[in-house]
């Protein structure tokens, strides 16, 4: 997943974040309003740290393998 991200700026628009988990950008609102994703307000637009993004999917993936793995 982090190939995806590579050559991207250290912060992400919230659209950016959205393809980047392929979710919409609605999800991303709610995770960064929750406290669920930091993020840097810059106006009236959010910016996200992008190694929260690639944290955030490494979190899941890690959770997906152990989930898996408790099956055998």
């Amino acid at each position: 997943m982090a190939e995806r991200l590579e050559g991207v700026p250290s912060f992400l628009t919230v659209a950016e974040v959205a393809d980047a988990m392929r979710v919409s950008k609605m999800t991303v609102y709610r995770m960064i309003h929750a406290g669920q994703m930091p993020a840097v307000r810059m106006g009236r637009s959010f910016r996200v740290p992008r190694k929260a993004v690639d944290d955030l999917i490494a979190q899941g993936y890690e959770a997906w393998e152990h989930a898996v793995g408790d099956e055998d």
